[in-house]
């Protein structure tokens, strides 16, 4: 498999392989990237010691003082020779993915379709960034907001999807005016130095190469470190509820500015009128895609006690036929867990089910005989409404399926978690469509009808509410987060009257 990663150029990390976008250390302390897929070695990677991280902040934060003042549409023409590069090197790339993280070749691929999606959508973005003007109650005077660049911005992602998210702070940080340090999950690095030495390619001999950085660590000490950096204003973090709150606590403390993106536990609502072709096609996407490792993977169908029983009848059909293995060969639905810690805890939970008055009803098992010990069969669980497991998010592909009696009881189960990503609702009904979209409805930041609870598009904002974070990526206005808004009043008058009437002479 590390022909996937010499196809890239990037086999075998040294010094000047790509400027200063991986820098090794003086100790020589490297990370060994290990495939999911098989247990091969894909390539090992400098891990950052303290002069290596303050060299890419200083060099960082060195190019803003210039990238600001280049115009937006400029910006956005850089990204637009990314988004080219990305185009360029797509397959390669999604191959990279999924060797790297275990997703089959089309999530992979899809995953970089995401990262050109959204340069594209950044460079129309560099001629929009749009301010309001405002009347004044004082004559001859002009009021107005504008907005520019924050400075540094530090993305810290997880595992599960190495470029897109990253693509989403990133491509909108750049038309901003802002530069970007990427700390990348240590899981999944050489994804992140492929991607971020196209950027730094695109921007050779531009003067701009550092506005694309990367720094790579294990454990959680650089991501903290980044978290507290006063250097970096905006830090958008992407991971487990317990590392957003370290992430959270340590921006709040120095009174910098925070977009986190965290843990997800979500729920669809199969109503007695939804089209169950529909539904098993959604759900099965919904809940075994990417082996279960999505921050949107459905957790919990809360479907009609009239049609529970046709449900899992159906989604257990579905469900058997799902080919799992080798996610770079054609054919193959479901790849490996990405660590033996994923497996554990699907074994952890699957154990709890009866414990908890829960019933496996189909898969359950971690498969022998495959290339690694990290496949697991996608597994569906009659659950109970009280069951404590339905509050967790488990990071695999355990479906659990509660019966409800009515669209309310369905709303209710669907709020009463800790998280808040996404959902979703199955149904003909206007009525019940409109009361799941209604403020007393679902709770999340994503709320979707026929279809299930993952695939965002890049055009609206990603993100949800309560211990998922409450921040927004991607698209619609969310580049606010990575600008300062200055309001601007303008006196071209020969007096000054002051506002609210106030005299002072």
């Amino acid at each position: 498999m590390r022909d996937v990663v010499s196809a890239l150029g990037i086999n075998g990390v040294s010094p000047g392989a790509f400027g200063r976008t991986v820098i090794p250390n003086s100790s020589g302390r490297v990370i060994r990237v290990v495939s999911p897929v098989n247990g091969e070695e894909l390539g090992q990677v400098a891990a950052a010691d303290d002069a290596a991280y303050e060299r890419v902040i200083s060099d960082a934060t060195e190019a803003f003082r210039e990238w600001r003042k280049v115009p937006a549409p400029e910006r956005g023409d850089l990204v637009r020779k990314i988004a080219g590069a990305l185009r360029d090197s797509k397959q390669k790339l999604g191959r990279l993915v999924s060797a790297e993280v275990g997703k089959i070749l089309s999530e992979g691929e899809g995953e970089i379709q995401e990262a050109i999606d959204i340069a594209d959508f950044a460079v129309g973005l560099s001629r929009q960034l749009y301010g309001k003007t405002m009347h004044s109650e004082r004559r001859s005077h002009r009021m107005y907001e504008q907005w520019h660049p924050l400075g540094a911005v530090g993305v810290i992602t997880a595992f599960n999807f190495p470029a897109a998210v990253w693509a989403w702070n990133a491509m909108i940080a750049a038309v901003c005016g802002d530069v970007v340090v990427w700390k990348p999950s240590e899981l999944a690095p050489l994804t992140a130095v492929a991607v971020n030495s196209i950027c730094r390619e695109a921007a050779k001999g531009s003067g701009f190469e550092a506005v694309f950085s990367l720094v790579v660590g294990e454990g959680p000490q650089l991501g903290q470190r980044l978290a507290a950096d006063v250097r970096i204003p905006c830090v958008s973090a992407t991971g487990s509820c317990r590392m957003g709150r370290s992430v959270a606590k340590a921006v709040a403390e120095r009174l910098g500015r925070c977009i986190l993106e965290l843990g997800g536990n979500n729920a669809t609502i199969v109503m007695p009128d939804a089209d169950l072709k529909l539904v098993v096609a959604g759900v099965l996407f919904g809940a075994v895609g990417t082996a279960g490792q999505r921050c949107t993977t459905i957790r919990r169908a809360l479907v009609h006690e009239s049609v529970v029983g046709e449900f899992i009848e159906r989604l257990s059909a579905a469900y058997k036929q799902v080919r799992i293995g080798n996610p770079l060969e054609k054919g193959t639905l479901m790849g490996p867990l990405i660590h033996a810690q994923a497996v554990e805890s699907f074994r952890s939970a699957v154990a709890r089910v009866p414990l908890e008055g829960g019933e496996v009803v189909c898969g359950g098992k971690v498969l022998s005989g495959m290339p690694s010990p990290l496949y697991v069969e996608p597994t569906i669980v009659k659950a109970k409404p009280g069951m404590p497991l339905l509050q967790e998010e488990t990071f695999a592909p355990i479906l659990y399926v509660v019966p409800v009696k009515d669209l309310a009881e369905a709303v209710e189960l669907n709020n009463n978690v800790p998280q808040g990503l996404s959902s979703s609702i199955f149904t003909r009904s206007m009525q019940s469509m409109e009361t799941f979209l209604s403020a007393a409805g679902s709770d999340c930041g994503i709320a979707n009808v026929n279809m299930g609870t993952s695939g965002a598009e890049i055009g609206g904002a990603f993100g949800g509410e309560k211990e998922t974070g409450g921040g927004r990526e991607s698209g619609s206005d969310s580049w606010k987060q990575y600008m300062r808004r200055q309001t601007c009043c303008i006196n071209y008058g020969d007096d000054l009257p002051l506002a609210q009437g106030v005299v002072f002479s």
